[in-house]
């Protein structure tokens, strides 16, 4: 069994930083691609970030590249989402997500991970 969760969520003024975490118990984060999605009422869960299990490549949604950075801590068994330069438009609920395949052509999409978090809510004032 296979748990997903994250922390770190909040409010934040425009240009201001936030740090997500997510943990996947019963699987350790180097032998899983963890990725994180965000989803706003009324539209579709958005593609932010992917790290790979094997090489812990990254992979960025192009509204974040530049500004969102993903990594692992494998001691602590944790992803994190370094979220900078903070716009209204990146407020979101974001979830975390986690698989044990690894189908690159599919790496951004939602059917591609199994496991998710209940998410945390990200408010980005103006």
């Amino acid at each position: 069994q296979v748990e997903v969760a994250e922390s770190g969520g909040g409010m934040v003024q425009t240009g201001g930083s936030l740090r997500l975490s997510c943990t996947a118990s019963g699987r350790t984060v180097s032998g899983t691609t963890m990725a994180w999605f965000r989803q706003t009422p009324g539209k579709e869960r958005e593609f932010v970030a992917a790290i790979r299990r094997n090489g812990g490549y990254t992979y960025y949604g192009d509204s974040v590249k530049g500004r969102f950075t993903i990594t692992r801590n494998n001691a602590e068994n944790t992803v994190y989402l370094q979220m900078s330069m903070l716009k209204p438009e990146d407020t979101a609920n974001y979830y975390c997500a986690a698989t044990s395949t690894e189908i690159l052509s599919t790496i951004r999409l939602v059917t591609a991970y199994k496991h998710w978090g209940q998410g945390t809510q990200v408010t980005v004032s103006s």
